[in-house]
């Protein structure tokens, strides 16, 4: 009995445990989850915009920030005929938010560095309640002005953040400036090189959001990690006063009463939900009610793990038939700004016979992480960590793991997402191992119910047999390897020869393979760039595959050809990646079909 008792205080101790880490991530971060069900007003539209590639805006003559008139965020105005204002955002350009500046203007279509984003707008606030403003997104860092005094700022390209703006707001003639500057650096996260458009800009919407002095910040909902039928969550509130939380899930039958203390609840109790999959993406109404607040989220129910070679969804193991993604809007190109254009990239993959997605290389946008988990696509999510950033730089490091938090705090209650991805073809490395191997640990820590991967190049390149041995194996769940045979290495009828060893007990998933085609150009299978020679690779790297016994899934690269500054063939690529299998134009290519022929033959889920 003593043991058994034991054991049960050692469960307990266990799932606190992970409450309380993502209780953490609830204090650390302070975002307010789904904003979808919240009193919003929308910021977007026309904002009047400065172009400043010397910072002038922000910097005098000796590289000192301004104080008086002549800083953009006072919004200053000529005074007298006299007056010396060398700057007046209302006679100046024009730009959509949500949007990037690269494909509005002709002018700013390379243009990295600093731009001023205006909006003036009116607001009646609420003695009873408080406002945040909310980005969804900025890229890449971000410094907030609200009537000529800083808000604050935030760094980092796709996750949201927010500045509570109880009390500093006007009835009338409210000027939000923001500087906005996507310039490169070597420290940051992402580095300076990458193979993806550096859109700038403010890139997602923008909010006023109004909830109640004492309301619901956070929430997480999830089954209880080897325990069958035990659903577990907890709520934050902004009040540290005892508070009655009502949890209720009206097809499950379950409502019933929690005591917040200091603002924290946890509960658990036990349901046989309807498990989430891609054949049935079943989602329950989750509600949560205090005295003072409300809200509601559409919540799914299933497992992640696994067991040796395999991947289980829901204790069954499952082949995950993907493709990889950019954030790159179909048929006008650029960032996508609508749920319209997140529709038609997730439908091109159920088209393609897809039940998994990675969404590289960074967070894509809320949106796109809610449909997936309406139409039953499960998710592959990263941060930025892409090629050789500074491995020993402690500040970058600092960015990694704050852009992971924020990453898994808003998607956390998502379904769909079941790998989160840390980084993707980092050179093997001493430093590297390190920074990478505690991310690992930072987002076991912060989630424990999904599964951690990282996307790899650097496997042994024999002859014809390649060994997956990166000691980075050691941390993940799931290994991903990137592959390109055919394209930047061998043949593409060499590839089907070659043979794979793993020194893991852990599923693989090939992450990246593919090879490059100008849609509509045909001839010979073995002339570069033609979709011939895009087709040759998939069959050859199809044929590969099959022979894997430790393979779990694939995400080709990629579903639609993406800009990319790196591309200089100006025939062939015109600033594109020309390695999709749709064109950005949406006219597929031959490799379309072969990709689906493939995947309708892997008939599991």
């Amino acid at each position: 009995m003593r043991n058994l008792n034991t054991m049960l205080i050692m469960v307990l101790c266990v799932n606190l445990f992970a409450l309380n880490a993502q209780h953490e991530i609830s204090k650390s971060t302070y975002v307010l989850q789904n904003i979808e069900s919240r009193d919003k007003e929308s910021l977007d539209g026309l904002w009047q915009v400065i172009i400043d590639p010397l910072e002038n805006g922000f910097y005098n003559l000796w590289l000192d920030p301004h104080k008086g008139k002549k800083a953009f965020f006072k919004n200053s105005k000529m005074k007298n005929k006299s007056d010396l204002i060398e700057y007046n955002f209302d006679t100046d350009y024009q730009l959509m938010v949500p949007g990037d500046w690269n494909t509005q203007m002709e002018k700013l279509y390379y243009y990295e560095g600093t731009i001023w984003y205006k909006k003036t707008f009116d607001f009646i606030e609420k003695f009873d309640e408080k406002s945040f403003l909310y980005f969804e997104a900025v890229n890449y860092e971000a410094k907030v002005y609200l009537n000529g005094e800083l808000l604050g700022q935030h760094k980092g390209g796709y996750t949201p953040f927010q500045f509570n703006v109880s009390g500093k707001l006007k009835e009338k003639d409210n000027h939000l400036i923001v500087k906005v500057d996507n310039k490169r650096k070597r420290e940051a996260i992402p580095t300076i090189n990458t193979d993806w458009w550096n859109y700038g800009g403010i890139t997602r919407s923008v909010h006023l959001i109004n909830v109640p002095n004492n309301h619901i910040v956070d929430y997480g909902i999830n089954f209880i990690k080897n325990k069958k039928n035990n659903i577990q969550g907890w709520v934050t509130l902004s009040n540290k006063n005892n508070n009655d939380v009502i949890i209720e899930i009206p097809e499950l039958n379950k409502k019933f009463s929690i005591v917040a203390s200091n603002g924290f609840a946890s509960f658990e109790f036990r349901a046989k939900p309807e498990l989430w999959s891609p054949k049935n993406p079943k989602l329950y109404k989750l509600n949560i009610k205090s005295s003072t607040d409300s809200i509601s989220d559409d919540i799914g129910f299933r497992t992640i793990e696994t067991s040796g070679y395999e991947i289980l969804l829901n204790g069954k193991p499952i082949f995950l038939k993907g493709i990889s993604i950019h954030e790159e809007a179909p048929f006008k190109t650029g960032r996508v700004t609508s749920e319209e254009e997140c529709k038609v990239l997730l439908n091109w993959a159920k088209d393609l016979g897809c039940n998994y997605v990675r969404l590289a290389h960074y967070p894509h946008s809320e949106t796109m992480v809610r449909l997936a988990d309406k139409m039953g696509l499960l998710v592959w999510s990263e941060i930025p960590v892409y090629w050789t950033v500074l491995f020993e730089n402690p500040d970058t490091y600092k960015s990694a793991e704050t852009q992971l938090t924020e990453m898994v705090a808003r998607d956390k209650n998502r379904a769909s997402i079941i790998l989160w991805g840390i980084a993707n073809e980092t050179p093997e490395g001493d430093s590297r191992l390190d920074f990478l191997s505690r991310l690992a640990k930072r987002v076991k820590l912060l989630d424990k119910t999904r599964l951690v991967t990282a996307a790899s190049n650097t496997h042994n390149s024999g002859n014809k047999v390649k060994l997956i041995e990166d000691q980075l194996g050691n941390y993940v769940d799931v290994l991903g390897i990137n592959s390109y045979c055919g394209w930047y290495g061998g043949s593409p009828e060499s590839c089907s020869k070659w043979q794979w060893r793993n020194l893991y007990n852990k599923p693989i998933i090939i992450s990246e393979v593919g090879g490059g085609a100008l849609q509509g150009l045909h001839g010979d299978p073995g002339e570069r760039w033609t979709e011939e020679y895009q087709n040759a690779v998939y069959v050859n790297n199809i044929e590969m595959m099959r022979n894997i016994d430790f393979l779990a899934g694939v995400s080709p690269w990629i579903l639609m050809d993406f800009r990319s500054h790196r591309r200089h063939l100006r025939r062939i690529q015109k600033d594109f990646n020309r390695k999709g299998l749709i064109s950005e134009k949406g006219l597929k290519k031959k490799a379309f079909f072969t990709l689906k022929e493939f995947y309708l033959s892997e008939n599991n889920y």
